[in-house]
């Protein structure tokens, strides 16, 4: 098999330092809200080990399905605590593997700028046609959005007026296009180095709902798999945590 590129520059470093490691390719499913940070990462990680993460992104609760199902991913990163803990006790994770990465932030965003003030008084108003919330039933910052309307006293309200996308990423899409004039998304979709990257937005109070903590675990067909570890144990590291704090996650 040819090795190119990074993989060689890692196998000449490795030989040099007399280590037995090889470079190996890891699948991760990636919770979609994290998708951003986790490019990064995973770039950098290559970069530093020489293992290639292989990273499909989407709703958690669709991951779960496909897990149970056979999925080849070896690492999960989910955008809750209760799903790769319910992996856990089913045998379907690596024991002792599972951490949180991140603690999420869910905002009331819109594409305009001046459209969303900081106190999400827009919500009262109601003066909108759509607003975009992911799915519920398999998407931790759609069940978030909803927990935050009920809270609001606002669900039964603007329930007629939401547009569900089936994941996070899909949800700021229809807010950047203008099919949805603002919605819940991901902080971490909105931000950079704690700036707005664009429009304007509400960061909505934590009190609202439960908190949004994402664990990572290793699945079982990352078990005795090298790549797998060092991606959880690069996870933890400074560098990837540095770059998960600047999209405006907060670390346990």
């Amino acid at each position: 098999m040819k090795i190119q590129g990074s993989y060689l520059l890692a196998g000449l470093m490795f030989a040099a330092s007399g280590g037995s490691v090889q470079a190996a390719e890891v699948q991760v499913a990636v919770a979609a809200n994290f998708t951003a940070p986790m490019q990064k990462i995973a770039a950098e990680f290559e970069k530093d080990t020489g293992h290639k993460a292989l990273l499909a992104f989407g709703a958690t609760g669709k991951f779960y399905a496909q897990i149970k199902n056979g999925a080849p991913f070896q690492v999960f990163l989910a955008a809750d605590d209760q799903t790769p803990a319910k992996l856990e006790t089913e045998g379907d994770t690596v024991p002792g593997s599972r951490f949180t990465y991140a603690i999420g932030t869910l905002v009331l965003w819109s594409a305009k700028p001046g459209y969303v003030d900081e106190q999400g008084a827009v919500l009262k108003k109601g003066q909108f046609k759509h607003l975009a919330i992911a799915n519920p039933k398999t998407a931790t910052y759609g069940t978030a959005a909803v927990a935050v309307l009920t809270k609001l006293g606002l669900l039964e309200t603007i329930q007629p007026k939401l547009v569900t996308g089936e994941n996070i990423s899909q949800t700021y899409q229809f807010i950047m296009t203008g099919n949805a004039e603002l919605g819940f998304v991901a902080l971490s979709q909105v931000m950079l180095d704690d700036k707005l990257t664009g429009g304007s937005a509400w960061i909505v109070p934590t009190h609202l709902h439960e908190p949004i903590r994402q664990d990572a675990v290793i699945l079982v067909k990352g078990k005795d798999q090298p790549a797998a570890k060092a991606l959880i144990d690069y996870l933890k590291g400074k560098k990837a945590t540095t770059i998960i704090q600047s999209y405006g996650y907060a670390l346990p």
